[in-house]
């Protein structure tokens, strides 16, 4: 049995290869991992926490990273030898950006590459390699360029050249960052706020900023709340009125803004492709003690085929599958995964879903599109093109909706990923409220 200072670092390791090399998602890989660990030796809670960390900044910080190891190397290790090159990564990691004591990450890294037989003779170049980064690692990295390092180049000038020089730079910025907890509550939110320790944010989000096992804290078994960014939080809330309403959540997995919607009064069917995502979203409303029509479908082929012989819908939220890149913080695999033939890609998905969340609308009711990003390929512009085509028009947000910082000239959202940076950030988000053409 592997001993305890050793398993969380190797889970973390592993995590990072099958992400990293295998293209597996963090959030899936890391829960995949904890199941199987929990066959063989549970993890205690803030073992479980210490692995996502680790695998997270190494992730996050990959470019710098690589950069820093490669000062202490006077050649690259070979392809053969990537596990050692991510046991030095971890080693790093806790060095320059967790301030773990030296001692601990540097013999732990020598450890978990003795371990390993077919890398053993490597100990000793782990060994030089981890004590000169103790020394030498946190001067490094007050020089290098955080941003040019970690955050691909096609991506950043696309923020570049859509917000300008300096809030591309704090997009960028925001995503290094470790993102704090948020909550929707179903009710009593400063009740809640003290027994979670969140303060309330002006959008009405409860927010923690320490990290914390989610099912420990208080009202989870009870489905008092979920867990939401502000971001994500805000669409759902874009309705003019949803009480008595029948309302679809178009890939509606996880759940939190079908559970909004149930909330607010609607009745509720939840779309989604993915059977693993459906199975999930199931768990979350059942906790929650919510109920929605689920239906585990591509919901263009759904419509298609069943769904249009049934009543439209009053209400319709669109979000659409999209690049991820406004959750960096949350999930910095998608920087390493994403490339600019993705977005194309996704674009035909999202004119497609648009244009059949369209079809689903009652002439008078109302549709919000939204996506976890702020590139405008993936909002603004697919929004102008369905409003240019005949298809929607803007149904223009106010302050009475949004914080005045969130909307667009267009009467859009969108939430840049440095707002409210002083509690924490949000993710990047864009959205926009439709109405079928010519309709009051």
């Amino acid at each position: 049995m592997i001993s305890p200072d050793l398993l969380p670092r190797r889970l973390a390791v592993e995590i990072f290869d099958a992400v990293l090399r295998h293209n597996k998602g963090l959030e899936d890989e890391y829960s995949a991992c904890m199941e199987r660990q929990e066959q063989k030796q549970p993890l205690e809670n803030r073992d479980r926490t210490f692995v996502r960390l680790l695998a997270t900044v190494m992730l996050r910080r990959l470019g710098q990273i690589d950069d820093i190891i490669g000062r202490f190397l006077k050649k690259p290790l070979p392809d053969k030898a990537c596990y050692v090159q991510d046991v030095l990564r971890i080693g790093t990691a806790q060095l320059v950006f967790l301030d773990t004591p030296a001692h601990a990450a540097v013999s732990t890294g020598v450890s978990l590459v003795k371990q390993n037989r077919e890398y053993g003779g490597f100990s000793a170049l782990t060994n030089a390699v981890l004590r000169r980064i103790s020394r030498e690692g946190k001067q490094i990295v007050q020089v290098q360029d955080a941003v040019k390092l970690n955050v691909p180049s096609w991506l950043y000038e696309k923020w570049e050249k859509e917000f300008g020089k300096e809030k591309a730079r704090k997009i960028a910025e925001a995503g290094f960052r470790e993102a704090p907890l948020d909550f929707s509550v179903k009710f009593d939110s400063a009740v809640w706020a003290e027994q979670l320790q969140a303060v309330e944010m002006p959008t009405g989000t409860l927010r923690r900023k320490q990290q914390a096992s989610v099912p420990s804290l208080p009202g989870f078994q009870d489905g008092i709340w979920w867990v939401q960014d502000l971001s994500a939080a805000l669409p759902a809330r874009l309705f003019h009125a949803l009480a008595g309403k029948k309302a679809v959540d178009i890939c509606a997995a996880p759940g939190g803004k079908t559970a909004q919607m149930i909330m607010a009064g609607a009745e509720v069917t939840a779309v989604d492709v993915s059977a693993n995502r459906i199975r999930r979203l199931n768990e979350n409303l059942n906790r929650l003690r919510l109920n929605a029509k689920t239906v585990c479908a591509d919901a263009c082929k759904w419509w298609e085929s069943e769904g249009r012989h049934q009543t439209k819908f009053d209400a319709v939220l669109l979000d659409a599958p999209c690049s991820a890149t406004g959750t960096l913080r949350r999930h910095p695999d998608v920087a390493w995964h994403r490339t600019p033939q993705d977005i194309k890609r996704l674009n035909q998905m999202q004119a497609d879903l648009l244009k059949t969340a369209v079809d689903m609308m009652t002439d008078q009711g109302e549709l919000v599109y939204c996506v976890c990003s702020v590139l405008p390929e993936e909002g603004r512009l697919i929004i102008d093109s369905a409003v240019q085509n005949g298809q929607v028009e803007r149904v223009a947000l106010t302050s009475a909706d949004v914080p005045a910082e969130m909307i667009t000239k267009d009467g859009d959202l969108c939430v840049l990923p440095f707002f409210y940076e002083s509690t924490g950030g949000c993710d990047g988000f864009f959205a926009a409220r439709l109405k079928k053409k010519g309709e009051k």
